[in-house]
């Protein structure tokens, strides 16, 4: 009789932990899609802001703010629940331990990012004087937690190409090396335009361009998670 109920009950464990990881992972492919889209619909509305020259982190200031800032918020914490999916549907392997934690940091620099606005500038929000301005505390704070999860987020599509290179996958390999390469590059020409109109273009491409890997990951490995314990 102990024998028979093992039996029975094992699969619809196996399926309670491979749905626990598809729903993790299904945050992964809504999040990038949540913040382009709410931030793009802002950067279209707001009275002051021109797509072509103020950064999307500049809708944090304002009396809209808070908008960007909830949007920084939720979609960090959506980036944290793909990355206990990613380390779920990872392991074991190579990028099992890494992939994660650095898609995690990611997420918590968001967080980082929402808490510490960018300063105004540029004429945004409306009635701020034209040029640079003075940099705060808040808005160095700002730049540092982007940069630190830019880089991580940069790292873990190598390591995430490395473990899908390895299993054979060429082509996902080659797409995550790619994005990566192409991000660095975008937020390189952001951080060293010096505000010029293409530099921050690219950064919005860059942008879109790794939100769409991670919706793309995370919506290849939920097709490869079977009704597996993954302890």
């Amino acid at each position: 009789m102990t024998q028979q109920t093992t039996r029975n009950t094992t699969p619809a464990v196996c399926d309670r932990q491979a749905n626990v990881t598809r729903s993790l992972l299904g945050y992964g492919v809504i999040a990038g899609p949540v913040y382009v889209t709410v931030a793009l619909n802002q950067a279209l509305t707001r009275e002051g802001f021109d797509l072509a020259r103020h950064p999307w982190s500049m809708l944090a200031n304002g009396d809209l703010g808070w908008i960007q800032i909830t949007n920084f918020v939720v979609t960090a914490l959506m980036t944290l629940a793909c990355a206990v999916g990613l380390r779920r549907a990872l392991r074991p392997g190579i990028g099992a331990v890494w992939a994660p934690r650095l898609v995690a940091a990611f997420g918590v620099s968001m967080i980082g990012a929402g808490i510490f606005r960018a300063d105004p500038a540029m004429g945004f929000p409306a009635g701020t004087p034209e040029g640079p301005g003075v940099v705060s505390w808040h808005g160095t704070l700002h730049f540092v937690s982007g940069a630190i999860g830019f880089l991580c987020v940069i790292v873990a599509c190598f390591v995430v190409g490395r473990r899908l290179a390895a299993e054979g996958r060429r082509g996902w390999a080659v797409y995550s090396r790619i994005t990566g390469a192409l991000f660095l590059v975008s937020f390189a020409a952001v951080a060293s335009g010096g505000g010029a109109a293409w530099a921050n273009l690219a950064f919005v491409a860059g942008i879109v361009i790794i939100w769409a890997w991670l919706s793309a990951l995370s919506v290849h490995l939920y097709r490869r998670v079977t009704s597996r314990p993954t302890t």
